[in-house]
């Protein structure tokens, strides 16, 4: 249907081109799909060729060739703006010099370097030691990641989710000051049920933009409300679901520790109790966080579930959920998915779900962002 609309339309701009057939000089199209047709002489001839008998069906005609030029532009104009941002967070990104204080294998991590490497930015990796800590002894934050930015001055950024809206609000920002981009994440402390301080951030969610700049990066409120949701989805709901997938089973449990204790920074001695203290102690904790979250007997279940459940949010008509480029939450699912690569619970998503074409996309632009960087 939409092929023939164009048809039609272009068939209109060539008879107005050619002046012959019709007395169409231009065609202007305006939201709504209204049609407005100007030609020269068209006061004067506005009753030729509009016999009674055949309005509807000219009407019919030009309507179908307006709506289909209307969808065609729309998608090209949507295409060439995702580019465009693309190529200005590429441009932006100069004078920012970044370290990654981090575990490779947690998930929170992982999701920051996704953020990274799609936008090209350049950074150094500090791997922490995660019994000793001492890398990130001069923070009185203890988790990890911690992201240290320096533009003129040297900023530390905590928390995987405000790093990743903080730093893209600076390469979005007009005035390049990452310490006033901190200020708008805001910490706050507090303490939970048994007394332990907890620290949370203010619109850890939010990109700040100006009102002006809005529209540049989010076609409606819709889609910047839709990535709010599902970034939030991802710190509440699917990263809980790793652990008690790759520590299901003792066999898990230690595949798991193996691979933790090769690519993390461990002690020889180290890296012996973890990879067997440690997977026997994750498998009981796994127990434990399976009946924390109410999660089935079988947790694959739950995980194919939300897996489904972001393939469904997505949707067949789009590659991404920020349409013809990933948004933040793209990157978040993909970040917090990747830690599973080479292990059981990971082979089994892959060939459960709809993921798969998703993920390989999601690969292909990491990667893309990745040479650029090198």
């Amino acid at each position: 249907m939409a092929a023939s609309y164009v048809s039609l339309g272009w068939y209109y701009i060539r008879c107005a081109a050619s002046r012959k057939v019709c007395k169409w000089q231009f065609l202007v199209l305006q939201p709504g799909c209204r049609f407005y047709g100007y030609s020269r002489g068209f006061q004067k001839k506005q009753t030729e060729g509009f016999k009674v008998g055949n309005t509807a069906r000219s009407f019919a005609f030009v309507l179908g060739g307006t709506l289909g030029l209307y969808q065609t532009i729309k998608h090209y104009v949507q295409q060439h703006r995702a580019q465009q941002q693309f190529a200005k967070l590429q441009d932006s990104s100069t004078g920012l010099s970044l370290t990654l204080y981090q575990y490779k294998t947690c998930p929170f991590c992982s999701k920051v370097r996704a953020f990274l490497d799609f936008h090209s930015l350049p950074y150094e990796i500090v791997e922490v030691n995660p019994i000793l800590r001492k890398e990130i002894k001069f923070s009185s934050y203890r988790k990890v990641p911690i992201l240290i930015g320096e533009n003129g001055e040297k900023v530390q950024i905590n928390d995987s989710s405000v790093i990743i809206s903080a730093i893209k609000t600076y390469l979005l920002s007009r005035d390049k000051n990452l310490s006033k981009v901190i200020s708008y994440y805001p910490e706050m402390k507090s303490k939970d049920k048994k007394g332990k301080e907890i620290t949370e951030y203010n619109n850890k969610y939010w990109v700040m933009l100006e009102d002006q700049d809005e529209w540049q990066y989010y076609p409606n409120k819709e889609a910047r409300k839709e990535e709010m949701k599902w970034r939030k989805w991802v710190d509440d709901w699917l990263v809980h679901l790793i652990s008690p997938n790759v520590y299901r089973t003792p066999g898990e449990a230690l595949e798991s520790f193996d691979y933790i204790v090769r690519e993390g920074k461990f002690g020889v001695f180290e890296g012996f109790f973890a990879k067997y203290v440690g997977a026997a102690a994750m498998f009981f904790v796994s127990k434990r966080l399976k009946s924390r979250h109410n999660l089935h007997d079988d947790v694959r279940q739950d995980l194919y579930k939300a897996v489904d459940q972001w393939v469904a949010a997505v949707g067949k008509h789009r590659p991404f959920m920020g349409g013809n480029m990933p948004n933040l939450a793209d990157l978040a699912v993909y970040g917090v998915l990747r830690v599973m690569e080479g292990l059981e619970a990971f082979n089994d998503i892959m060939a459960n779900t709809k993921i798969k074409p998703w993920y390989q996309r999601m690969e292909e632009n990491i990667r893309k962002g990745q040479e650029v960087e090198r």
